[in-house]
């Protein structure tokens, strides 16, 4: 049982915490494309450049999406690690505390910085209002601290200090 579970929370992470890294990294370029391809106060440049700026900004709403759907398909790691911990007994283990508080601190940074201010961008592009650079840089800064806490996270795991599994 404790191999099911075992490969249920990592094929999880994977399918569900990967695609949410990629996109939510994807994002600010994405969105400072769309800024510089459809300059605010412009008369519209024509049929063209409107078909250009709808497919960008598909592009930005898709990977916002990608990010909403697969956090919330991405709560499954965490329940399925619980159950695989409380399999092998690891529940009290250092390694595993850590790891469940920067999930949670990871979980915490996308919840709060990262797909919000993902929506401000969204809603700026889609009504045609200015994006300042800053604010992309800080949404990238999130998250980055987003991939590093998920990167630790699994390195932690594999690496489990004090494991005695020799692993």
């Amino acid at each position: 049982m404790t191999k099911f579970l075992l490969s249920l929370h990592v094929l999880a992470a994977i399918l569900a915490i990967g695609p949410v890294t990629v996109a939510a990294s994807m994002f600010p370029q994405a969105v400072r494309r769309v800024a510089v391809a459809v300059p605010v106060g412009t008369a519209g440049g024509g049929a063209g450049a409107a078909g250009a700026a709808q497919d960008d900004t598909s592009t930005v709403r898709l990977l916002h999406r990608i990010c909403r759907v697969y956090s919330c398909l991405g709560v499954a790691v965490p329940v399925l690690g619980f159950a695989t911990a409380a399999a092998m007994g690891v529940l009290g283990d250092a390694w595993l505390i850590a790891s469940i508080t920067l999930t949670a601190a990871a979980a915490g940074i996308l919840l709060a910085f990262v797909l919000p201010r993902q929506e401000e961008l969204l809603e700026d592009l889609t009504g045609r209002q200015p994006v300042e650079r800053a604010r992309t840089a800080r949404l990238a800064m999130f998250t980055g601290l987003f991939n590093l806490l998920w990167a630790t996270v699994t390195v932690l795991m594999i690496v489990r200090p004090g494991s005695t599994t020799g692993a």
